[in-house]
């Protein structure tokens, strides 16, 4: 994490890998399907941006807009679509969440295993049960304190 807790350090580095990724790709697309080069993208890309990234969870969202642009450089890639071509029908054509939304998904699914899992362990809770009710009540003070 930068020393100001912003995380364009992490942003830019993924932003980087990415986009390397997207090129390898790029220079392959006519050689497979469609549907090859989809799971390409899904498997290589998206996951590298999904990784870790509850961690941007508060983040102002023009930081977030870096990661968003190589999002929409992934579908226009998977979906052979020009530059100036709207990007919102792609991602709901490939069923895509932006940036934001699947952070906040992935916070949804989080809290909701955190709260089905079941009890176990000496104090009725399992280790990962713990450390899930931690992090949300973490977030929940961090959310808060952003919000005044």
């Amino acid at each position: 994490m930068d020393s100001d807790a912003s995380m364009k350090t992490h942003i830019s580095r993924t932003m980087s890998s990415c986009f390397g990724i997207l090129c390898q790709i790029r220079s392959i697309r006519r050689s497979v399907s469609q549907q090859t080069l989809q799971s390409l993208v899904v498997s290589l890309v998206l996951t590298n941006l999904d990784f870790g990234n509850v961690t941007l969870a508060g983040v102002a969202t023009n930081q977030l807009d870096g990661l968003q642009y190589v999002m929409n450089a992934a579908a226009r890639l998977v979906c052979s679509a020009w530059k100036c071509d709207h990007i919102t029908p792609l991602l709901q054509d490939l069923h895509w969440l932006r940036v934001p939304q699947r952070i906040e998904f992935k916070l949804a699914v989080l809290a909701f295993r955190c709260t089905r899992t079941a009890p176990c362990g000496r104090h009725g809770f399992s280790t990962a049960t713990s450390f899930c009710f931690d992090a949300q009540a973490e977030h929940s003070t961090n959310a808060l304190c952003h919000r005044w």
